[in-house]
């Protein structure tokens, strides 16, 4: 199926990776492309294999997650990562959605609700855990002041409500009769004039300062 979303396993436990793949295997619009054992590996794959969602685990030796993560942006690598953790420290977690990923999930996740993640993920949403959200909230209030707002044009503010929503360019351009297209240039122009790194940012700074819908 042309359709299917392609994932990419990243794990240093093959049993984990094993069991991974025997679930998403059955999955009609889900299919596995590759595996790899750790960060380094896994960033080498992702740029091989051109996967649509990565499942990332964190602590792995030699790269960890975090950085396999941050190699793979600075090679322009796009690709959504969703970080699949047994540690749920803030720690931990905070560098990687600091990082770029599109979200985490935790190892006990119930299968249905994981297959749920990476459908969720590969439409552009972003999955924060409360307890992480909390604290990258208080992040941005100590270092971005609301009056950065005021720069924002009123498209754009619309823009960032939507993202704050955990909408994807394409329902956004769907929701506000636009294009993709332009729809991507309002978010460049959003983080830009907010000094944001990415989506996820954007939606916690659109959370914070009421901006949200």
């Amino acid at each position: 199926m042309a359709d299917r979303i392609k994932v990419l396993l990243v794990d240093d436990h093959q049993v984990v990776r094993r069991g991974l793949r025997t679930f998403l295997e059955v999955q009609d619009d889900i299919e596995v492309v590759g595996e790899a054992g750790d960060g380094a590996e896994g960033v080498d794959r992702a740029e091989e294999l051109k996967p649509d969602v990565v499942l990332m685990d964190v602590k792995m030796p030699g790269m960890d997650g975090v950085d396999a993560l941050r190699k793979l942006r600075e090679l322009g690598n796009t690709t959504k990562v969703l970080i699949v953790t047994s540690f749920t420290e803030q720690r931990t977690v905070v560098p990687a959605l600091r990082a770029g990923a599109a979200g985490y999930v935790y190892k006990d996740i119930d299968p249905d609700a994981l297959a749920g993640a990476i459908r969720s993920v590969h439409a552009g949403h972003i999955l924060l855990q409360p307890e992480v959200a909390g604290v990258l909230l208080s992040q941005e209030e100590a270092n971005n002041g609301q009056g950065r707002g005021g720069s924002l044009t009123e498209r754009e503010r619309e823009v960032l409500g939507l993202i704050a929503d955990g909408r994807s360019n394409r329902e956004i351009a769907r929701a506000l009769v636009l294009s993709e297209k332009t729809v991507k240039t309002h978010v460049s122009n959003i983080l830009m004039k907010l000094d944001l790194a990415d989506r996820t940012q954007a939606a916690l700074w659109a959370v914070r300062h009421g901006a949200a819908g």
